[in-house]
């Protein structure tokens, strides 16, 4: 009897699929938008101001024909709706929808003191404009047909640890970021029965241009990293890695679920 070998390695492929991606023109968004093209996938990602390095990364992605970006704002619930209707028209559909952009106001901010113009501007990027993206892309995706055991589609929330355990004189932040937590198990109790899982994504503190200013400045760098039991900021293909697993058939029981990557911050504190 002859004895059968496994072939090695474990595919985690998107092949046929078609991503969008926001904010994916740097940081984490570009590290995922590499790596779902790496997967097979057809990506859709969009951009606020830095055209010229998306450009330079959907050549680096393979070209139009395999990697699109769109210049949208998101600040409104309307922006994330006419995003969505603009990336489903560039390759016929979207099958997974990573909502990683946002903001995070570097300058601290006691809460007595914020403005309402700040309030509200973090809110219509980290939170309107996600529900307007959501609700447009899940339509969207009750619209195509059923995959591999009765999946549609996947959906990916990009949040914090900020949302778990507050960021003092970054109140809107994490208010922002927390309800994203929320949002996460309330569409995954609506959807999953319809074929759509939805889960979460909360990085720590990440190596991007966003937390430069505090990576960079010594006492301030210390003060971040030593709450973060492997003592450095993740690099955001380590954050890119979970984001794709989540999408591919080897999470096709997962949902509802919060996926911390922050080096074992959240056990912390």
């Amino acid at each position: 009897m002859t004895e059968k070998t496994l072939e090695p390695g474990v595919p985690l492929s998107l092949a046929g699929k078609v991503a969008l991606v926001t904010g994916g023109s740097r940081g984490i968004g570009a590290a995922t938008v590499r790596l779902f093209r790496q997967s097979g996938a057809r990506v859709v990602f969009s951009y606020r101001t830095a055209e010229e390095q998306a450009a330079a990364l959907v050549q680096e992605c393979g070209g139009e024909a395999f990697c699109r970006s769109l210049r949208q704002e998101l600040a409104t619930v309307e922006d994330g709706q006419a995003l969505i209707e603009a990336a489903a028209a560039v390759f016929g559909g979207i099958d997974c929808l990573v909502v990683n952009h946002g903001i995070w106001p570097p300058q601290d901010v006691a809460i007595a003191a914020m403005s309402i113009a700040q309030w509200r501007g973090t809110m219509g990027v980290n939170l309107d404009s996600v529900f307007g993206l959501v609700s447009a892309g899940v339509k969207q995706m009750l619209a195509q047909q059923l995959g591999i055991k009765g999946i549609r589609g996947h959906v990916v929330l990009v949040a914090s640890t900020a949302a778990q355990r507050g960021e003092a004189f970054h109140a809107d932040y994490a208010a922002s970021k927390g309800a994203l937590l929320s949002l996460t198990k309330s569409l995954s109790s609506e959807l999953a029965p319809q074929g759509i899982l939805c889960n979460c994504v909360a990085p720590g503190w990440v190596s991007t241009e966003m937390s430069a200013g505090t990576l960079t400045d010594p006492a301030a760098s210390k003060r971040a990293l030593g709450l973060i039991p492997l003592g450095r900021a993740a690099d955001p293909e380590e954050i890119a890695g979970p984001i794709l697993f989540l999408c591919t058939p080897w999470a096709g029981f997962v949902s509802g679920e919060v996926f911390n990557v922050n080096g074992g911050a959240v056990l912390v504190g």
